[in-house]
């Protein structure tokens, strides 16, 4: 991934991939947003149960885009699911710090 991502993006996926969870829990804040398929998971606890339900992943990035104070991250997923690859899938980061993400939003 290119260095103009902040760091914080950068890590999420280096970490998002693996199957060891500890590191991938550590990236949010205790009470960030995730919203997957429409669906929205609020704090660690329920973002760990989200996480249990979804497959391991590969991701290859194909753009980055700024947008107000945040972040839009395009990707290829590829995994063990149906329809897999997805093309262009969006990771809206839409509020984070150095350490940790707030509020991401999931979206093709």
């Amino acid at each position: 991934m290119t260095t103009a991502a902040p760091r914080i993006i950068r890590r999420y996926f280096e970490i998002a991939p693996a199957p060891e969870t500890d590191r991938y829990f550590a990236l949010f804040a205790d009470d960030a947003l995730v919203e997957d398929e429409g669906k929205e998971y609020v704090g660690i606890d329920a973002i760990r149960a989200w996480r249990t339900e979804v497959p391991l992943v590969q991701y290859t990035i194909t753009d980055l885009e700024p947008v107000g104070d945040g972040l839009v991250v395009t990707c290829t997923v590829a995994g063990d699911f149906p329809g897999s690859p997805v093309v262009g899938l969006k990771f809206h980061f839409e509020e984070f710090d150095e350490d940790h993400v707030k509020t991401l939003r999931i979206r093709p």
